[in-house]
């Protein structure tokens, strides 16, 4: 019964430290202190660790002996490695799932017409959410556990917030560029998979 509340708990902690990075809490180059996030959050230094550790695979952190661990000074090269694969994975994802969402993309049209709303709104936080949030419906469509399970270990959602928050990295309609996928699903473009792939790419910061 115990494994279950460590696993909730240091997600719980990751999440926060990640609201943290992603919100300016803590700014590129500065030290995330161990001690001060379990004493903030009334918990044992361990979860924290393990926290920062899944962090520091997601390459949002850096440690090194005697400096303790750091937001790392992401460049826009940096965020941009992670798109080719990204856009690979969606365009395998896309394919697999092209029958399917020909005939039902219900699981996709709450997300544009939420990124309209954002649009308008000059919404960052919604157009971050609902982006990311439209994606995941359309890798999940694909049906292959292994697939979403690789394409969430990318920090799509981190990678986004951070792209557009660090960098500028802003497109001018988040809703009419998934709109046209929804369109292309529906009219079973064969080309599908290279349109996706496409996309992906062009959301990819410059660096």
């Amino acid at each position: 019964m115990t494994a279950p509340v460590v696993h909730s708990l240091r997600e719980q902690i990751r999440e926060h430290i990640l609201e943290g990075i992603i919100s300016g809490r803590w700014q590129p180059g500065e030290r995330i202190v161990e001690r001060r996030i379990a004493t903030e959050l009334e918990v044992s230094q361990t979860p924290v660790r393990e926290a920062l550790r899944e962090l520091e695979s997601l390459r949002l952190i850096e440690s090194a002996p005697n400096k303790g661990v750091r937001v790392r000074n992401l460049t826009a090269a940096d965020l941009e490695e992670s798109y080719p694969v990204r856009a690979g994975l969606e365009a395998i994802a896309a394919e697999l799932a092209a029958e399917r969402l020909a005939q039902d993309c219900s699981a996709l049209e709450p997300h544009v017409a939420a990124l309209y709303a954002a649009d308008r709104a000059s919404d960052g936080t919604g157009q971050v959410r609902h982006t990311v949030g439209f994606h995941r419906e359309l890798v999940r469509a694909a049906g292959n556990s292994v697939l979403l399970h690789t394409w969430e270990g990318l920090g799509i959602e981190v990678f986004t917030a951070l792209s557009i928050r660090w960098l500028g990295t802003v497109q001018q309609s988040y809703a009419e560029e998934h709109e046209e996928l929804v369109a292309a699903f529906r009219r079973r473009d064969p080309r599908i998979p290279e349109i996706v792939k496409s996309h992906v790419l062009g959301c990819a910061p410059r660096p």
